[in-house]
């Protein structure tokens, strides 16, 4: 049978579209104008698109190739991988196969989520208490070397930088 009669039998079986369209009852998950964002939003993107937001949730990507900062390490402190069912309409996104099948990612990248009140400690921590201590390591420090220089007979010179850390220093135990 050539392609043309083939294409003639197919046709004669087919119903008509009108009869074979119905009306879109169920409730979908994204709507038409979450759809027109996403489309809006694909123009502006670079190599990863960003993530929705979850109510009460961080979310960011992960990558699987970094021995440094492993996704085991991040499952220990409590990041979860983001599934389709938790961001509508990211099912394209979802990997097809292997270890991480049926979750968000994109190439290497995963999609990962935290809850917002462990990010927030996390964040103090690296960006506020973790420097404060370092500073003030560094202050003692400092100040340890002044006093072994002015008991040799010495004097110790430091530059600005040292300074604005002490005047910082002092400034949050004025507030505290």
């Amino acid at each position: 049978m050539s392609a043309d009669e083939r294409l003639k039998k197919s046709a004669d079986n087919r119903d008509s579209r009108a009869m074979t369209d119905r009306p879109v009852v169920e409730e979908r998950a994204v709507t038409d104008d979450e759809r027109v964002e996403m489309f809006r939003q694909q123009f502006f993107q670079s190599a990863l698109p960003d993530l929705p937001k979850i109510p009460g949730w961080h979310l960011c990507w992960l990558t699987t190739t970094n021995p440094r900062d492993s996704i085991q390490a991040r499952l220990r402190l409590g990041y979860e991988p983001v599934k389709p069912s938790d961001v509508p309409g990211w099912e394209y996104a979802s990997i097809k196969t292997g270890e991480w099948q049926g979750f968000i990612g994109v190439n290497e990248m995963l999609a990962f989520k935290l809850p917002v009140s462990l990010y927030e400690r996390y964040m103090r921590e690296a960006h506020h208490d973790a420097p404060n201590r370092e500073a003030e390591k560094l202050t003692n420090t400092a100040e340890f070397m002044e006093q072994q220089a002015r008991a040799s007979g010495s004097r110790l010179i430091e530059g600005d930088g040292m300074g604005d850390l002490r005047d910082t220093r002092r400034a949050q135990f004025e507030l505290a």
